[in-house]
């Protein structure tokens, strides 16, 4: 399975990033231990929304759809 998902910074509540991994478990503690450069000024996250995918390709599109304009506008709304 491949997660997309979208995580909020708890010391800045409008900061939110969207990723996508195969192992979201993993994922979020290395967010908070600063591992990831877009992510490392912001720590700690939390987990706001993730939906799973059987197909990595199919989770990589949302992804993509997500960090897009008309989709950071869908997900604001929606999720």
């Amino acid at each position: 399975m491949w997660y997309v998902y979208i995580i909020r910074s708890i010391h800045f509540p409008g900061q939110e990033y969207t990723g996508a991994t195969a192992d979201l478990k993993r994922r979020i503690p290395e967010h908070n231990a600063g591992k990831s450069t877009h992510t490392a000024k912001f720590t700690p996250w939390e987990l706001v929304w993730y939906c799973a995918f059987p197909d990595k390709y199919k989770a990589l599109e949302f992804e993509k759809y997500l960090k897009s304009h008309s989709g950071r506008a869908f997900a604001k709304k929606r999720l």
